[in-house]
């Protein structure tokens, strides 16, 4: 494919991203109970927990120098320079923020089977492939700017014992998703240069949205029990 027919084919993913899941939707109405958005950031919390080694493995698969200094970036902005810091460490406050203990966090007595199942996946995916295709499942940054722009947005307008501070994670993230869903974009445009490497970009980024689409999923028929 020509670059923009196959920017286009990955773009066109957008329609199974998580933001369209029935619980975002109600996220964004306004209309989830206090039980329910702690089961979320509960089970978020695995999720942003191993997004570091995540990124780890794709350094590890990967030969070219420069792709692994800017990868590395991505390593401390979850994990923070020092302690306190990072992104973990904002939704962590987040979820203390929805009446959550960070121990009850960390020790994972919330996280759902499906969830675990899930992201464990994902790692996998990143530990056993090349790392240009894991680096293309993670391209559902291209669809998350906007949502979490919503998210503040819609957040702080209905769930009134939230106050911005505890939304530290979105509204720093909203800034670095931009710039780093354009270096992945960039990464993979240039490194899938035959049809066969486009192919399985377009079914690794399919493969992340179905991740995060039963992640939600699970979530969702946890805070119903």
């Amino acid at each position: 494919m020509a670059r923009e027919e196959f920017l286009a084919a990955l773009r066109a993913l957008s329609s199974r991203y998580w933001g369209s899941h029935p619980f975002h939707v109600r996220m964004h109405a306004g209309t989830l109970t206090p039980a329910e958005l702690r089961t979320w950031a509960a089970n978020r919390w695995y999720y942003q927990s191993v997004l570091p080694r995540k990124d780890a493995a794709i350094i590890s698969n990967c030969p070219v120098p420069e792709v692994r200094r800017l990868w590395l970036e991505r390593i401390v902005y979850h994990d923070g320079a020092g302690d306190n810091e990072g992104g973990r460490e904002d939704w962590l406050r987040l979820c203390e923020a929805l009446g959550l203990y960070r121990a009850e966090v960390l020790d994972e007595r919330h996280v759902v089977p499906a969830v675990r199942f899930a992201v464990d996946a994902y790692v996998t995916f990143a530990r056993t492939q090349p790392w240009v295709m894991a680096v293309a499942s993670g391209l559902t940054e291209m669809f998350a700017g906007h949502l979490m722009r919503r998210r503040i947005t819609d957040v702080l307008a209905h769930y009134e014992w939230i106050s911005p501070d505890d939304l530290a994670y979105f509204t720093t993230r909203v800034e670095a998703v931009a710039g780093e869903g354009k270096q992945a974009v960039d990464l993979v445009l240039a490194h899938c240069r035959t049809r066969a490497e486009q192919d399985a970009a377009v079914a690794a980024l399919a493969f992340k949205c179905d991740v995060l689409w039963s992640m939600l999923s699970a979530i969702d028929a946890a805070g119903a029990r």
